[in-house]
């Protein structure tokens, strides 16, 4: 379900919107509205699980912040604000989560494939989050157990369940077996 309003609208009047009363989330794209139904039982919990895994080496080690569905503004004129499911940014980037959006990109996003998404449609937001400068993706399918992961370009790494998925030089000291994230 799609629904947008008549004019573009920038960052700072994306933020004025008020919360849908259906509990769908939005995001800005370009400048235009984009509603997207709230995320199911399946996705929520593996968003938890990623996020509380990526907290376990990030809070400890001072390393900076997880946070999960985020607003960041990733382009202007038009303005795009995207949510990733989960996102780090690094306190040597962004010292402490702002008030508003993030204003520069995550270190690492991490989108998770939902039944209704369309794949074309997730690897596009991928490609903006890439392009924006967000070093590390990961693209999760928990229908597949595959964590794609990429970094810089749009060639991405697929993880099975046999492998184990680090965080590399964005995030030192991660690793989780893949299968770990399914369970």
């Amino acid at each position: 379900m799609t629904a947008t309003l008549p004019s573009l609208l920038t960052a700072a009047e994306f933020a004025e919107l008020p919360n849908p009363a259906d509990g769908s989330r939005q995001e800005l794209v370009r400048g235009r509205v984009i509603q997207m139904p709230p995320p199911k039982g399946r996705h929520g919990q593996l968003q938890l699980e990623i996020g509380a895994r990526l907290r376990e080496v990030v809070k400890p080690q001072r390393l900076g912040w997880v946070v999960t569905e985020a607003g960041v503004l990733i382009d202007t004129n038009p303005d795009t604000v995207r949510g990733p499911d989960v996102s780090f940014y690094s306190i040597a980037r962004h010292p402490a989560p702002p008030d508003d959006y993030f204003d520069i990109p995550p270190d690492l996003a991490v989108e998770i494939l939902s039944p209704d998404d369309r794949r074309s449609a997730v690897l596009a937001k991928i490609r903006e989050c890439v392009t924006a400068g967000v070093a590390v993706v990961w693209l999760v399918d928990p229908d597949a157990n595959v964590v794609t992961v990429y970094t810089g370009t749009m060639r991405g790494v697929e993880h099975h369940a046999g492998d184990t998925l680090d965080g590399g030089a964005v995030l030192p000291g991660f690793a989780c077996p893949v299968s770990d994230l399914f369970a």
